[in-house]
This record gives structure tokens, C-alpha cells and sequence, in this order.
């Protein structure tokens, strides 16, 4: 079924379901962000919580119910940067491919890197960079997309202990000071407690086993309300584990 358009800078999804070939289905998937909102996916492998990006961003359409989203922009599991262009380059790549002149492009990844704290960084190549600088660098060409609706699937699952409660920072005052609804993919209960305004956490098949408030703004994991969204979250992720 193909997708709607929502409210400017929301999406809702109301029993949306995927079915794939030998009976595998995900769904029925019941959620909505409203502008500004961050929603974190939060579940087991394999319980579909990728395949309510691609929903999102339109790069599948759904079997049943609907999909209403505005313009979604989809940050991978990799960073996906091009080894043959620098850091401000592939920052640049969605505004240059959207037509703005590559200089004044330039000039907006620049600016963007500086912010998620890469001000010197922007001529390295991607071998030349560590693994969360790729993040950020890859951050920075999602929010230099322009879509209102950004899609982060598991940004930093590949990133060690500490330079993923860094990149976690980041992000969070990136979404911030963008104003953009963001929805982000996880296995991590403490990231999505720190990074959300609401948690869904899904169940095998990809519905919705719990709802749960997060604790965005509060930036510190060690944070009381963090604890509390955290300890609630592991919780709903046992009961679903356990059946």
C-alpha cells in the first residue's frame, strides 16, 4: 500500500503490516511521532525493527494498514560514507545532489561537522577517521538532508563503550537543536531511555508489546529519570523475551 502523507513533520502508522515470502510477516504495527518527537524502536533481533524504517522512508510499502509520514531520510546501520570524498564531502553529498552548489554545500557540512564537534575534521578521508567521528560524519549528512523525519537504525552498534556515550551525547543535542522528529532503532534499553521522548517496545512479530515514556533532555545515563526509564524498559524487554 503506498505511502501517505502525515502532518508536516509527523508520521503514524496504524496496523501496518510486511509480508514476506514463506509465511514471515511483521506487524500489525500500530504507531505515531508527533513534529519534533523522538521515538525509539526498541526489541529483540529480529522482530522487525528495521523494516518499520524502511516503512517509513518508503523503501518498502505496506501489505496492510497504512503508513502517513512526511519526508523520512534513513541514517543506516553503517555509516555508508564514500572512501573518495572527504568529510565535508560526504556530509555534502545530499545537498549537492539536491542541487545546491558544491561550495556553499561545502560551507553547511562544514558548519554542520563543527557542531557535532568535527570543526577541523572536515578534509580526512574516512580511512582517516576514527569510528565514531564516521558516525558523526555520517549524523551530519542525515540533518543535512532537510527531511523533517530523520531514521537512525542502531547508530552505534558498532562503537565501544565510551565512544558510544559520546556519539549518544551528540546526537541527542543534534536532535535538539534541530527541531526534527526522529525515530531511532536499538537493542540498548539505556540509549533509548536517554535518546526518547516515547519508547515502543516491540514483540516478535513487530507489534507493539509496551509503550513507555523516555527521558529525553536529562543527557546522563547515570540521571534518575534515565534509571527509572531504563530499569522500566529492561522490564517490558524480559516479558517479551520470556513469552
Amino acid at each position: 500500500m503506498p505511502q501517505q502523507v502525515a502532518q508536516p513533520g509527523g508520521l503514524r502508522l496504524n496496523a501496518a503490516e510486511r509480508h514476506f515470502a514463506g509465511g514471515a510477516s511483521v506487524g500489525p504495527l500500530t504507531l505515531q511521532a508527533s513534529p519534533g518527537e523522538v521515538i525509539v524502536l526498541l526489541g529483540p533481533s529480529g522482530c522487525g525493527k528495521s523494516t518499520a524504517l524502511d516503512l517509513i522512508c518508503g523503501l518498502q510499502h505496506a501489505d496492510a494498514g497504512t503508513v502517513e509520514c512526511s519526508r523520512a531520510a534513513l541514517m543506516p546501520q553503517t555509516d555508508a560514507l564514500l572512501p573518495w570524498l572527504d568529510a565535508a564531502g560526504n556530509a555534502a553529498l545530499p545537498l549537492v545532489l539536491h542541487g545546491t552548489p558544491k561550495a556553499q554545500a561545502r560551507a553547511n557540512a562544514q558548519d554542520a561537522l563543527a557542531q557535532l564537534g568535527l570543526p577541523n575534521h572536515g578534509a580526512l578521508r574516512p580511512d582517516q577517521l576514527s569510528g565514531g567521528m564516521r558516525q558523526r560524519v555520517a549524523i551530519a549528512r542525515t540533518l543535512l538532508s532537510g527531511a523533517p523525519v530523520l531514521c537512525l537504525d542502531e547508530p552505534f552498534a558498532a562503537l565501544d563503550a565510551i565512544t558510544r556515550e559520546s556519539a549518544q551525547q551528540i546526537l541527542a543535542g543534534a536532535l535538539a537543536g534541530s527541531g526534527r522528529t526522529a525515530v531511532l532503532v536499538t537493542h540498548d534499553a539505556s540509549e533509548a531511555a536517554l535518546l526518547a521522548d516515547r519508547v515502543y517496545v516491540l514483540g516478535p512479530q513487530g507489534s507493539v508489546a509496551a509503550e513507555v515514556p523516555g527521558a529525553r533532555m536529562h543527557y546522563a545515563v547515570d540521571s534518575p529519570p534515565v534509571i527509572e526509564a531504563t530499569r522500566t524498559l529492561r522490564a517490558a524487554l524480559s516479558e517479551v523475551v520470556a513469552g
